[in-house]
């Protein structure tokens, strides 16, 4: 039957007009399925996974225990056989009378439906998966005879496996999705093979699940709203300059360097829940660089370039336009490492153009880099480094995908069985669509960033050489105030503490917010969601300085406001951009920022 014919329209119970189309629908999302698989450009194995040498040193390490203490590894497995064996029999009863078995299984919010819950099979494929991941688990915790890296990592990416096999990933063993198909009479499976299409052809045949629906905002519309102007531009960056809010602003201005693996505007998403804004209305003048979103001709841009081009030269004009000999400076995540070592290389050189330094998750020191250590080892930065000596850039593709893993049941498994299986549009949600907006990475700077701080941990030893000075964070004597969050993925707070407490500032100060990467800076007073830790003295270790913290109420931002306000001088008429003559040249959030190359 080809898909112009109509079914017949007595056919009990069947919009016949509806399935002509649907079917007609399928065949054309078909097409473009095998089109986009078709011409997939590909990734390379390196990028894929570990290195073949971390399964190989598990296997070894779990061989050698099998030998050397094989009672200790029977026990284990009899362990997991007298669980499933039991709960099978019990299963069995159960079936016949029409009821679940006996579950003590853990809650897990991947299987919130009751039907996990009352109906015998989906309870029996929930709670065989669940002792299965309890075994493994169990299984990789046991090994013996793995260095302490490889042991985290074999955990991680086994936990990987395990998370990809649970049964509410598959549509045969999703009462979630088959309800909804019968619900819709199979209408949202064709929708979920358009969702899977769309985001199949938008990455070139690999799949990165769409987060958030992307013809909801706008940038400079109904996200990064704040009003300001673009007061200077090179390759590099777009210099913002925001308009005040009040009669009066402190002397020394400050200026926002952002990291330049995402955008900006997760400072502006909207108004009331605006760093950038909130900084405005305490009488700061404010600057915040938007990055350029490298293409491969920026390949042979360096951690150099963004100092000289980057760093110094806003710094440089930011000056200029306030005519002040000194800026406050923030740097946000990979931003403030480069901000550190900008500090460094200014004070080899005496420049004293920073007054003050804040530091947003900012990581310095890489001897224990929390969960993103998985991806630091030579396996996955040799992929890199062959990848963008090849392609010039590392692909936004790739960091939006590593850092998803970091959180897969969130941020892959869950929105995909949303779209995919419940054939749901993505939710119109700001910081969601933010993350989807990512960017790319120059070619020398990420070699240079994995390779002579995350790898090396050279500025830490003392050693990380940049534009003809060795720096070390002994050199970072500014007046600092660092900011961590309590369950940060990507820069763990340990690991940030442990830099600033390095550092050669005799005036610095630790704040650790609760909650993660983001939701633990972008956090507004008005919120009163997450609180806060301080601690005036400098433990030993990350846990002592928390052990002896205070906590507080709310959110951090005023409290650095107040010790900023300390560091800016005395109170002048607000200045307006253009008004120094500094021409504007775009309004705020810039051009840059809306610049999004194709892969």
């Amino acid at each position: 039957m080809t898909t112009d014919q109509k079914i017949p329209g007595e056919i009990a119970g069947v919009d016949a007009d509806k399935l002509s189309a649907n079917l007609a629908r399928i065949e054309e999302l078909s097409t473009r399925l095998s089109r986009a698989m078709t011409e997939r450009k590909g990734v390379r194995q390196s990028l894929q996974g570990p290195g073949q040498e971390l399964y190989l040193k598990a296997m070894t390490a779990y061989m050698s225990e099998m030998m050397n203490n094989p009672g200790k590894m029977l026990e284990h497995q009899i362990q997991w056989w007298g669980k499933t064996l039991k709960h099978a029999v019990d299963a069995q009863h159960a079936l016949a009378g029409a009821q679940a078995p006996e579950d003590e299984t853990p809650k897990d919010p991947r299987f919130a439906n009751p039907l996990w819950e009352t109906h015998p099979f989906y309870n029996f494929m929930k709670q065989q998966y669940l002792f299965g991941a309890e075994a493994i688990e169990g299984a990789i915790g046991a090994i013996d005879g793995l260095e302490d890296e490889d042991k985290k990592r074999l955990d991680f990416f086994g936990k990987q496996i395990v998370d990809m096999l649970a049964p509410t990933n598959f549509l045969a063993t999703n009462p979630d999705a088959l309800e909804k198909a019968i619900e819709t009479e199979g209408q949202s499976l064709v929708d979920g093979l358009e969702n899977l299409v769309r985001d199949l052809e938008a990455n070139d045949g690999e799949l990165l699940v769409r987060l958030a629906d992307e013809d909801a905002f706008e940038v400079g519309k109904n996200i990064a709203t704040t009003p300001g102007e673009v007061v200077f531009r090179n390759r590099m960056l777009e210099l913002i300059q925001y308009t005040p809010t009040t009669e009066e602003v402190h002397a020394t201005p400050l200026i926002i360097f952002p990291p330049w693996i995402n955008k900006f505007y997760i400072m502006d998403l909207k108004a009331k829940n605006s760093l950038i804004k909130w900084i405005v209305d305490q009488g700061f003048t404010l600057f915040v660089v938007s990055w350029v979103n490298p293409d491969p001709s920026y390949a042979d841009v360096g951690m150099d370039t963004y100092v000289e081009e980057g760093y110094l030269a806003a710094i440089d004009e930011v000056k200029k336009i306030t005519k002040q000999k000194k800026v406050n400076a923030v740097g946000y995540c990979i931003a403030g490492t480069t901000l550190s070592l900008t500090l460094a290389l200014m004070k080899k050189r005496g420049d004293k153009s920073v007054n003050s330094a804040t530091f947003f998750t900012t990581m310095t020191d890489f001897s224990d880099p929390g969960e993103v250590g998985v991806f630091l080892d030579d396996d996955f930065v040799d992929g890199i480094e062959a990848e963008v000596t090849q392609n010039g850039i590392l692909d936004k593709f790739f960091m939006s995908r590593t850092f998803s893993y970091l959180r897969s049941n969130d941020l892959i498994y869950g929105p995909a069985i949303k779209s995919y299986m419940l054939g749901q549009t993505p939710p119109a949600f700001d910081l969601l669509y933010w993350n989807g907006d990512g960017t790319n990475l120059p070619g020398r700077m990420t070699v240079e960033y994995l390779r002579g701080l995350c790898q090396h941990d050279r500025f830490a030893k003392g050693d990380f050489p940049l534009m003809g000075e060795s720096l070390a964070l002994s050199d970072v004597s500014v007046p600092l105030c660092a900011i961590a969050c309590e369950t940060d993925h990507i820069a763990a707070w340990k690991a940030s503490y442990n830099g600033v407490r390095q550092m050669g500032s005799k005036d610095k100060t630790f704040i650790l917010s609760e909650s993660g990467h983001i939701a633990g800076i972008v956090n507004p007073p008005a919120k009163k969601k997450y609180g806060h830790y301080t601690n005036a003295d400098w433990a030993e270790s990350p846990e002592d300085w928390q052990e002896g913290a205070t906590f507080h109420e709310g959110s951090w931002w005023p409290r650095w406001g107040a010790w900023l306000a300390g560091r800016s001088g005395k109170m002048v008429p607000a200045r307006v951009p253009g008004d120094s003559g500094a021409k504007p040249l775009a309004p705020a959030p810039g051009t840059y920022v809306k610049v999004k190359p194709s892969r």
